[in-house]
C-alpha cells in the first residue's frame, strides 16, 4: 500500500444519471480520507464515472475519457460502462490506463496509486450481476454515516462496520440521496440489472443520517433515487416502508424539501400516492417511470399498465394535489409497436397533461431480451416516431406550462443574477424539467425558497414574481 500524501490530485468527471452523481461522490470521498486532493484542473488522475445505458450516453462517456486522455493526466475509466464491458473496453480505448469495476471501488484509493506507479492493472471480466449485492454504498452492516475526514461517527461513537464517504463535488442547494442500489425487475428493453446487481434497500436510519449531513453541507432539497423508488423496503421485510420512512426524511433539520424520484406505476399504491402528496415537505412532484401506454408493448416489455390505468392514477393524484407536477419517459419504435399502439401513446400523453416528457427511441441492449423479439422497426422509421412524439410533448408540455400562469409556487433559488434569479418550483425537478425564472425580487440568496405568482412561461419554464397574496 503506498504511503498516503496530500499531495497526490484527482478530478472525478460524472456521465449519466443522479445514481451516478451519488457514486461519484462515494468514490471521492474514499479518495479524500485517504489523503487525494479532490480538483477541476491539472490532476495527475481523472476518474471518468461512465454511463452504459444507452447508446447516446455510451458515446458521451467514450467522448469523456478521450478527452480526459487529452488533457495529459492518467484516465481512469469506472462506472456502468466500465463494468458492463471491462476488458472489451480497456481493448478498445487504450487511452484508457485503466478499466475498473464496482468491486474496485472500496479499494479505489491503492488502484489510483497503481495506475500512478505504472502498475498494469488488468480489467475485470464482466459477469452477470442479476444474483449479486450491487455496489457500495448499500453497506448494512452497522448504522452510521462517516463524515469524510473523521474517524468517529457525527454522534461522537467509533463508526461500526463498512462506511459510508462521500464528498460532495457540486455545490447547491439541491443533493441526490440514494435509496436503494439494483433492480429485480426484468424489463425487456434494460441491462440495467445486469451490470448493478439485484435490487437492496438502504437502512432508513442511514439514509437519514447522510441527509442530516448534506444539509448541514448547505443541502436544501433531497432527491430520493433508485432504479425503482417504489421497491423500497421490500427486501428489508416491508413494502410499505417508503410511506413510513418519508415523513421521518421530510423532517431532517434543514432539509426543507424532499423529492422521490423513479417510481414504478405498477407498484404505487394509494397509500403511498397519499403520503407523497399530503406530507409537509414532499414536493408534490411524481416521477413517474410510464415508458409506454399500449398495453400490447408493456407487455412486451414485462411492464403491467394501459392509457386508462395510467389516466386513472394521474387523476387520483390530482384529486389529491391539483397542482402536482407529473413527469415522465417513454420509448417508441419498440419492437411490434405498431401505428395504433403509437397513437395509444399520443392519446395517453395529450390526455394525461404531463408537465414534462424525455422521448427516447428504441435500440437494442445487448444481453436483454428484447434483442430477440420479432418486429423490429428499421432506425429510419424508429427516427420519425420520435420526431413525432417529440414534437407532440414539446406542444403539450408548453400549453401545461402556460395552464400554470396565475398559480401561486413555492420556488428554490439556485442561481442569482443581478436583478432577476432562477430556480425550481416544487413541480420541477433538478436538471431534467422546466425552471422558474423569478423577477422583481431583491434580496435573493441561493438556497433561498420563495412564495411567488406565476405571470408568464416560455415553453416549459415559467416566469414569476412576487405573491403579493391577492
Amino acid at each position: 500500500m503506498s504511503e498516503i500524501s496530500s499531495s497526490r490530485r484527482v478530478s472525478v468527471v460524472t456521465m449519466g444519471c443522479a445514481r451516478n452523481d451519488v457514486d461519484s461522490e462515494e468514490l471521492a470521498g474514499r479518495l479524500a480520507e485517504r489523503g487525494w486532493s479532490l480538483t477541476d484542473e491539472d490532476a495527475e488522475v481523472v476518474v471518468v464515472n461512465t454511463c452504459g445505458f444507452i447508446d447516446a450516453a455510451k458515446k458521451d462517456s467514450i467522448d469523456a475519457l478521450l478527452a480526459a486522455a487529452d488533457s495529459g493526466s492518467k484516465v481512469v475509466a469506472v462506472g456502468c460502462l466500465a463494468q458492463r464491458y471491462g476488458k472489451e473496453l480497456a481493448e478498445q480505448l487504450p487511452e484508457a490506463d485503466a478499466v475498473l469495476g464496482f468491486d474496485d471501488y472500496t479499494d479505489i484509493s491503492d488502484r489510483l496509486d497503481d495506475v500512478l506507479a505504472g502498475r498494469p492493472l488488468m480489467p475485470h471480466t464482466p459477469s452477470d450481476r442479476r444474483t449479486l449485492l450491487p455496489i457500495a454504498p448499500v453497506e448494512r452492516q452497522g448504522a452510521g454515516v462517516v463524515i469524510p475526514g473523521h474517524a468517529d461517527d457525527h454522534r461522537g461513537r467509533p463508526a461500526s462496520g463498512p462506511r459510508v464517504l462521500r464528498s460532495r463535488l457540486v455545490g447547491g442547494p439541491t443533493a441526490s440521496l440514494k435509496l436503494a442500489s439494483g433492480c429485480d425487475r426484468r424489463c425487456t428493453f434494460c441491462a440495467i440489472p445486469s451490470f448493478r446487481g439485484s435490487f437492496v434497500s438502504r437502512r432508513p436510519e442511514d439514509v437519514l443520517e447522510e441527509a442530516q449531513w448534506l444539509a448541514d453541507d448547505g443541502g436544501r432539497e433531497g432527491v430520493l433515487g433508485s432504479e425503482n423508488s417504489t421497491s423500497y423496503g421490500k427486501d428489508l421485510g416491508d413494502v410499505r416502508l417508503l410511506e413510513a420512512f418519508l415523513p421521518r426524511l421530510a423532517e431532517v433539520e434543514g432539509i426543507e424539501r424532499v423529492r422521490v424520484a423513479y417510481l414504478q406505476p405498477a407498484e404505487m399504491r394509494p397509500g403511498l400516492l397519499e403520503v407523497l402528496l399530503r406530507t409537509p415537505g414532499l414536493t408534490p412532484y411524481l416521477d413517474l417511470s410510464f415508458q409506454h401506454s399500449s398495453a400490447s408493448v408493456l407487455r412486451r416489455m414485462k411492464r403491467f399498465g394501459s392509457t386508462e390505468a395510467f389516466l386513472e392514477l394521474i387523476e387520483q393524484a390530482r384529486a389529491i394535489r391539483a397542482d402536482v407536477g407529473i413527469r415522465t419517459n417513454v420509448i417508441v419504435g419498440f419492437p411490434g409497436e405498431s401505428e395504433g399502439d403509437l397513437e395509444e401513446l399520443e392519446r395517453f400523453l395529450t390526455d394525461g397533461r404531463l408537465d414534462a416528457v424525455g422521448v427516447f427511441g428504441y435500440s437494442d441492449e445487448e444481453g436483454t431480451a428484447a434483442v430477440d423479439l420479432d418486429g423490429h422497426l428499421d432506425a429510419d422509421e424508429i427516427a420519425d416516431r420520435v420526431e413525432r412524439v417529440s414534437t407532440l410533448v414539446d406542444e403539450l408540455s408548453a400549453q401545461r406550462a402556460e395552464d400554470r400562469i396565475g398559480d401561486r409556487v413555492s420556488v428554490l433559488v439556485e442561481e442569482v443574477h443581478g436583478d432577476h434569479a432562477e430556480g425550481r418550483a416544487e413541480q420541477q425537478g433538478p436538471e431534467v424539467d422546466g425552471t422558474t425564472l423569478l423577477v422583481d425580487f431583491t434580496g435573493l440568496s441561493v438556497g433561498d425558497i420563495v412564495r411567488a405568482r406565476v405571470t408568464a412561461s416560455d415553453g416549459v419554464d415559467l416566469v414569476a414574481g412576487p405573491d403579493t397574496g391577492a
